[in-house]
């Protein structure tokens, strides 16, 4: 049984899909207080853009860890997402600030809907590879 960086990276990439899964979360809580009419949609979006750099930052740092430990199928698991990431900051709106919620067009229902089911997606995505994460610690720990 040994550390390797391969399994710190595996560790780090644990703890930091537990926070993205967090995010993930308070995204679809935001947009669900959105929907129902319970918050109003310029301080949702001051409170949810400031999220996005992070959220994109955290994902591209436990993709470099697995670049750097080489790590080529877990990287390719998360090309998909690390491309709809950058596609989508790319295509955001023109605003004074980072981020990619524009109040005036995200009460918009059908950008409402899609919004929240990126946010069960991306749940969905992370969740999974926190386990899968959590299997590819174990077996580089046990591994010899």
């Amino acid at each position: 049984m040994s550390f390797t960086f391969v399994a710190f990276a595996y560790l780090a990439a644990l703890i930091l899909t537990a926070l993205l899964i967090f995010f993930a979360i308070w995204h679809i809580i935001a947009f669900d207080e959105l929907k129902n009419d319970h918050k109003n949609p310029i301080e949702q979006c001051k409170s949810l853009n400031p999220l996005i750099i992070p959220e994109y930052a955290t994902h591209a740092f436990i993709n470099l860890l697995f670049l750097f430990g080489g790590q080529w199928f877990t990287l390719f698991l998360n090309m998909p997402l690390i491309a709809f990431h950058i596609n989508k900051f790319r295509n955001r709106p023109v605003m004074s600030g980072f981020g990619i919620y524009d109040p005036t067009s995200i009460m918009n229902a059908q950008t409402l809907n899609s919004l929240q089911r990126e946010g069960w997606i991306k749940l969905g995505f992370y969740v999974i590879t926190f386990f899968y994460y959590l299997y590819g610690m174990i077996a580089e720990l046990i591994r010899d």
